[in-house]
């Protein structure tokens, strides 16, 4: 199955704007919805709401709040999304009634949500998607707040405090999903934002997971891009936003990874270089395109791993183990 994978998808504040002039597809160019169109499967980080009620979460040190008006979905839908991770920093920005609105949305337009719910177990739960005869096991988790953990009797997200390991109730999931389902996609909300690498505690979780299972591990939350050590994809950066540019940093420049998957793992890894413009994302061109590529390329060496161009993407070699 060819699966696309997308980073992390801010569709509130100016977006929302946007939206209420635009088309919702319009939020992303032709070329890069015909990219996503060639996907079997496409699952992305939501981070936002998606309601018109709720009040912004009173928690110290939160700056940030995130919700997109009901219209938002039909950007989804339109572009193909088929699952949803909510295990995330901005999933209760408004609240629990926004929360439940957001799982309720994004179920009537027929697109799987993981990584939050009514409780623990909703929280924990995963999506089982299938394709043709295949089926792929998508698990949401995040590593922060701590404060939006989902409990036995209160809504909230799917948490895992990584930095002190990968708890034990993950790790089983994991073997579980494995032994259920054949190929696990688990997509974490993990480490802190605006790095160029992942931490060490993010890179042992990764390893745990992988060993516990997992086919594939593709990671979100920095709002830049990462490296590939293969089947880890860390992050992919930011797919659609209204953020400020950090100049060196570059976080409105994003990777749309395209991975070609079984329940051996990835036999093909891709990434689409992105631009993302002021509340819209096209296909990144010229300097910016070879920007990337020179930081991807880089961001993959310090794993061992190397990269070709080749049509417009930038494919990461398997090892010879893979």
């Amino acid at each position: 199955m060819k699966v696309a994978v997308a980073g992390d998808t801010m569709l509130g504040r100016k977006v929302a704007d946007r939206l209420a002039t635009v088309e919702p597809p319009d939020l992303f160019s032709g070329e890069l919805r015909e990219i996503v169109a060639t996907a079997d499967l496409v699952v992305l980080n939501l981070e936002c709401c998606v309601s018109e009620r709720g009040r912004p979460w009173e928690s110290p040190g939160k700056l940030f709040h995130f919700r997109a008006p009901p219209r938002a979905v039909e950007t989804l839908a339109a572009l193909g999304v088929d699952c949803v991770t909510l295990a995330n920093n901005h999933a209760l920005d408004f609240g629990y009634e926004a929360l439940a609105d957001t799982r309720e949305h994004l179920a009537g337009a027929g697109i799987r949500a993981v990584g939050a719910g009514a409780d623990r177990a909703e929280a924990r739960a995963s999506a089982v998607l299938r394709v043709r005869d295949t089926r792929l096991a998508v698990l949401g988790v995040t590593d922060h707040p701590a404060d939006f953990a989902a409990a036995s009797d209160r809504p909230g997200v799917a948490y895992a405090d990584l930095r002190h390991g990968v708890p034990d109730w993950l790790v089983d999931e994991v073997r579980r999903l494995r032994r259920d389902a054949g190929t696990v996609l688990v997509t974490p909300h993990w480490g802190p934002n605006m790095t160029t690498e992942p931490p060490a505690y993010v890179r042992e979780a990764a390893r745990v997971l992988v060993a516990a299972g997992a086919a594939l591990v593709a990671g979100h939350s920095a709002h830049v891009f990462h490296g590939v050590d293969w089947p880890v994809v860390y992050d992919a950066g930011d797919f659609i936003d209204d953020y400020a540019v950090d100049p060196w940093r570059r976080n409105d420049l994003g990777l749309l990874f395209i991975v070609t998957l079984d329940d051996r793992g990835p036999q093909l890894i891709e990434a689409v270089p992105l631009a993302l413009d002021y509340c819209r994302t096209r296909l990144a061109e010229g300097a910016e395109r070879d920007w990337i590529r020179r930081r991807f390329t880089a961001a993959c060496g310090a794993f061992g791993a190397t990269v070709r161009a080749e049509d417009g993407r930038l494919a990461v070699a398997a090892p010879r183990s893979a």
